[in-house]
């Protein structure tokens, strides 16, 4: 269980886990993206990382449009910072270009080692 004071941070991404271990909340599909952002709804993220392609057919334009349609609904998230960490640039690109659109603050972290592939991910 997280105390008060511990940082709230989602990671959607199929593959990929954080190195350093910090507690967060990961989802693996675009569906469960969306589904871990409505248990946030009325809540504080600190962090939500986003990977735009999810294996298969699967990609993060779900949870990119819940995003896009509480911000149109004058609901946006209350989400400190989103970080696009996807390897397909122009992906990345598009995400980032529709999220700050609607006053999302999004930064680039392709390439981060904060996030990697590791043998224990879920």
């Amino acid at each position: 269980m997280l105390s008060e004071k511990s940082p709230r941070i989602v990671l959607v991404d199929d593959l990929r886990a954080f190195v350093d271990g910090r507690v967060a909340q990961v989802a693996r599909t675009s569906a469960a993206g969306v589904q871990a952002l409505e248990r946030h709804r009325g809540e504080r993220l600190d962090e939500l990382w986003l990977d735009h392609d999810l294996g298969g057919d699967d990609t993060i334009w779900p949870v990119v449009e819940v995003l896009e349609q509480a911000a149109f609904e004058e609901r946006p998230f209350d989400i400190g910072v989103v970080y696009i960490h996807s390897a397909n640039p122009v992906g990345a690109m598009k995400v980032m270009q529709a999220l700050r659109r609607w006053g999302y603050h999004v930064r680039s972290a392709a390439g981060s080692p904060q996030v990697g592939y590791l043998a224990e991910a879920d």
